[in-house]
């Protein structure tokens, strides 16, 4: 092995500020790989470093680590992946990203007034959300995942006509 091209445990983990108990469960997940030495030691490609970078970023804004072991099984294994291939990577997370800023700014806007139910007030509750209909779409705070009363309306009538 070269030693230019390959780096241990150590030197990832002080380059990319992951434990080295992180890496190694990033490894167990399939989102890095290493090679072993005779001596059964890790060791890391240098490319190795962008892809954890890539993870720790993607897990700052929310993506799950099976979301990011999705991503990254679509980058070739047997060369370095390119600017092309980031950026298709990146591309097709898109709607998901998209997605999930159009809930936090959803949350953003109504935190507020917001305590747990979907209308999440207190005090407008009972306006908003007579009789728990906000349940009948299911668990959570329906209202602020996207559900608006009427879809609650309509979701007690079906139950009630089902």
């Amino acid at each position: 092995m070269s030693i230019e091209r390959y780096l241990t445990i150590g030197d990832v983990s002080r380059r990319s500020g992951v434990a080295p108990s992180g890496l190694r469960y990033y490894e167990s997940l399939g989102l890095i790989t290493s090679r072993r030495t005779a001596g059964n030691q890790r060791r890391y490609e240098r490319t190795t470093l962008r892809r954890v970078a890539f993870i720790r970023t993607a897990s700052r804004v929310g993506l799950t680590l099976d979301e990011i072991r999705e991503a990254l099984a679509t980058l070739p294994e047997a060369r370095t992946p390119t600017a092309e291939d980031w950026t298709r990577l990146s591309r097709s997370w898109r709607p998901l990203l998209d997605a999930r800023i159009a809930a936090i700014e959803r949350l953003r806007d109504q935190l507020d007034s917001c305590i747990g139910c979907g209308c999440l007030s207190l005090e407008r509750c009972m306006l908003q959300n007579p009789a728990d209909r906000a349940a009948a779409l299911g668990p959570g705070a329906r209202f602020l995942e996207g559900d608006s009363p009427a879809d609650a309306v309509r979701a007690m009538g079906d139950r009630a006509t089902g």
